[in-house]
């Protein structure tokens, strides 16, 4: 599944050709992803001019002055930039025609991803109200991760997993911040140090940060929007590599599963005490 770095690649691969762009047309050939695409709501989109592309946690904004166009990847969707009349190839459900001559097309074989027009203020859509802080924000900080780990039995996997604490530590970016840090992921929440939580917050921002600047990890399906997958994945310290040598120490990496999501820790240099 795409996560934030991902995302923030997609982003970053479409903003320059979609900002301040006129909608032409959207073309929909098949609504059913992970909610239906409503075909009457899309009536509206030509002739509106996209005035805002961000990232919100892992959903993609196209904002214009009269609603917001809320796009997320779901399992295995990818957004690309091609010219018009683009042969179409399988899984491309969707094209947002633009007056550029471009158009940006959504592919997604398992159609678990999402296209929602919204008319309201964006923040208080149920999908984003309740996100918590961007990584590389300064909200997200030592002292604030700490709070939240008080009186939490929960695993600090599991806690920095959850976007209503932090958007963005996804089950990758998750190991390898954990391993950084010298934690076990297994550690319950609550016995986090301020000192640890302070160089958890650093190391977050700072593996998020390299697989951005790497185009994000490729694992199955993910491609940037001009096709390149990300890089990422041959600069892993944890996920992935059990039974091969630590990175640091040479001991065996080791792989248990917690809240049913692989889990990769060095014994030696993370242990749980």
């Amino acid at each position: 599944m795409p996560e934030l770095p991902e995302v923030e690649t997609t982003l970053k691969g479409i903003i320059d050709k979609t900002l301040n762009q006129t909608i032409q047309d959207i073309t929909i050939r098949h609504h059913q992803l992970r909610w239906p695409v409503d075909k009457k709501q899309a009536l509206k989109l030509p002739g509106l001019v996209i005035l805002r592309v961000k990232r919100r946690g892992k959903y993609i904004l196209l904002s214009t002055n009269k609603g917001h166009i809320i796009i997320h990847l779901g399992m295995s969707g990818v957004l690309r930039l091609v010219l018009h009349k683009t042969p179409i190839k399988k899984h491309d459900h969707i094209d947002l025609i633009l007056n550029n001559g471009y158009l940006l097309r959504y592919n997604d074989p398992r159609r678990f991803g999402a296209w929602i027009w919204f008319e309201g203020n964006i923040e208080e859509h149920p999908l984003l109200s309740k996100l918590g802080p961007e990584p590389f924000s300064n909200e997200f900080s030592g002292d604030y991760l700490f709070e939240k780990t008080r009186n939490r039995k929960i695993a600090i996997k599991n806690l920095i997993m959850n976007s209503h604490i932090v958007v963005g530590a996804g089950n990758i970016y998750a190991n390898e911040s954990l391993f950084m840090s010298g934690i076990h992921p297994q550690k319950t929440a609550k016995l986090i140090t301020l000192e640890e939580a302070e160089k958890l917050v650093v190391n977050i921002k700072s593996v998020l940060q390299r697989s951005i600047e790497q185009g994000g990890t490729t694992l199955k399906d993910f491609l940037s929007p001009d096709g390149k997958p990300g890089y990422f994945t041959q600069d892993l310290k944890v996920y992935g590599r059990n039974n091969q040598p630590c990175v640091k120490c040479q001991n065996s990496i080791k792989k248990i599963i917690i809240n049913q999501r692989a889990s990769f820790f060095c014994p030696k240099c993370q242990p749980k005490t």
